[in-house]
């Protein structure tokens, strides 16, 4: 009896999945708030700056 209530309680195959499931929606949440990091008008105009420095060459 003790061995199947045990072996019951230490059954944690779904927990994989959770940790599959919530782990994605981090993955998704980071990528959605660098996306629109990058794409603000801000971040733009920096990396148009930072291009048009490093093609222009020493000055």
């Amino acid at each position: 009896m003790y061995r199947t209530i045990h072996s019951a309680l230490r059954d944690d195959s779904g927990m994989i999945s959770a940790e599959y499931a919530l782990g994605t929606l981090a993955a998704a949440a980071l990528a959605t708030t660098l996306y629109l990091l990058a794409s603000s008008d801000a971040v733009s105009a920096l990396l148009k700056s930072l291009l048009d420095r490093a093609l222009a060459g020493p000055t």
